[in-house]
């Protein structure tokens, strides 16, 4: 048998698949990935890991894309997927609205800026404080979500007081990446549902209440979702419920929210929701149901949240340990769930990737695991990295913008990362490293 000769040198290795990393995302040498011309490498030295990276102008071009996509609709940011002073500043600048669930998310917009008539006030359970701060600041809506907070909204409201409301709806249609985050049909907390009457008497309250204006219906299928069938079937059932709010109190409702839920790609190869096709398809069905139904077309409301935010965020953790367990090799980083508690909650798969250094090794499969006391604290179950990953390594994590910092938590007293702005060759801090004296001051006993 004749073995042929090894090359003197090894041929260059493939270039890396950058699908799912944000779109200035470059790797100028091997083992190096630089972000807005920014390298993931100095961001770990200057501002220490665990941390998330965002990229500012991958942010505004996916807020105009969307405008782009969705002419004469309104687009509300969610803000429950990330929100900071500077995120508030980038999506008025863009000219979205603002979708808010607590005082404090309404709170932070206002005082950064963000003008209270964009606003639309969210939530399944709102409190006194939440509906008195919205009243007070003026917001554009507010979404009653369930029977008790008519009465309670109208009398905060007052006899000479105005507020303009939708109703949030269950159109009977699951969809989304999870079961926890299927918000469309009748077994969840969300909404009024359409199969046992509770909207339309809801909607019959509301219109009884001088003080509140419905101004339309709202609904939210779920999230994480890639195929555009289960937003026309929700435009079909929503515009045949505001088709019998017109025959029974001759109202016509002149806005549609149909929430977001918008899906993206984690990992190379998966699917992401055409947002193009969506607006194509979703403008085209509730023109045809409403000419159907003889309604005219109400004015549209999306609200996409990890849409914009999610593939603009790159995590960066060290490797603490490497340890082989049977047939299995273990990754701790020096952060876990409770940066990112998603992979915990909803099985979300991630494709962390080796920067900073060089290697020929080959893959394997590994299982990068968190720092916390959980066995469930894994982020990413079978991850393909060099096989000689080592203690100091840097890893990084695309897709991390949305869904990170805002379900972040300090467990273990571990403090929460900093975030990170880059755009055009620069880095600066948005939000700072969350310290033991931040932890330890709001522990006032002895």
């Amino acid at each position: 048998m004749t073995t042929l000769p090894r090359p003197a040198h090894p041929a260059p290795a493939a270039p890396p698949d950058l699908t799912v990393w944000p779109a200035s995302t470059e790797e100028p040498r091997p083992g190096s990935l630089t972000v807005a011309d920014v390298p993931l490498q100095e961001i770990a030295e200057r501002f220490g890991t665990p941390a998330y990276v965002l990229d500012e102008d991958e942010v505004r071009t996916r807020c105009r894309t969307y405008l782009s996509a969705f002419p004469d609709t309104e687009v509300l940011y969610a803000a429950k997927a990330f929100l900071c002073r500077a995120m508030i500043r980038w999506i008025d600048e863009e000219g979205l609205g603002l979708d808010v669930c607590s005082a404090g998310e309404l709170e932070l917009a206002v005082t950064g800026g963000f003008p209270p008539h964009r606003i639309v006030l969210h939530g399944n359970a709102k409190s006194p404080q939440d509906l008195a701060l919205a009243l007070r600041l003026g917001v554009g809506r507010i979404v009653i979500d369930s029977p008790s907070e008519i009465a309670r909204l109208a009398a905060a409201v007052g006899p000479a007081g105005r507020q303009r409301v939708m109703v949030r709806v269950v159109p009977g249609v699951s969809a989304g990446g999870h079961d926890k985050i299927r918000t469309g049909t009748e077994d969840q907390k969300f909404g009024l549902s359409i199969r046992d009457g509770h909207a339309q008497h809801a909607i019959t309250r509301v219109l009884g209440q001088k003080q509140l204006e419905l101004t339309g219906l709202h609904c939210h299928v779920g999230s994480q979702i890639t195929d555009v069938r289960p937003y026309l079937a929700a435009v079909r059932r929503m515009v045949g419920l505001m088709a019998a709010v017109h025959r029974r109190h001759g109202v016509v409702l002149p806005e549609l929210d149909l929430g977001g839920g918008h899906g993206i790609a984690y990992r190379p190869g998966e699917q992401a929701l055409d947002i193009t096709e969506l607006s194509r398809t979703v403008r085209a069905e509730l023109a045809s149901a409403c000419a159907t139904a003889g309604l005219p077309v109400p004015r549209l409301i999306i609200e996409p949240g990890r849409a914009l935010v999610g593939p603009a965020g790159v995590a960066l953790y060290h490797v603490l340990a490497v340890k082989h367990t049977g047939d299995r090799v273990f990754v701790a980083v020096d952060g876990g769930m409770s940066d990112n508690p998603r992979p915990a909650l909803y099985g979300v798969r991630y494709a962390p990737r080796l920067i900073g250094r060089a290697t020929e090794a080959p893959a394997a499969r590994m299982t990068v695991v968190g720092r916390h006391c959980e066995a469930g604290d894994i982020l990413s179950p079978d991850a393909a990295l060099p096989s000689d990953l080592r203690p100091g390594d840097l890893l990084a994590v695309p897709v991390a913008g949305a869904y990170h910092l805002s379900m972040a938590s300090a467990y273990n007293l571990v403090g929460r990362p900093p975030v990170v702005a880059v755009r055009g060759g620069r880095a600066r801090l948005l939000v700072r490293r969350e310290s033991l004296a931040d932890l330890t001051a709001r522990d006032v006993g002895v």
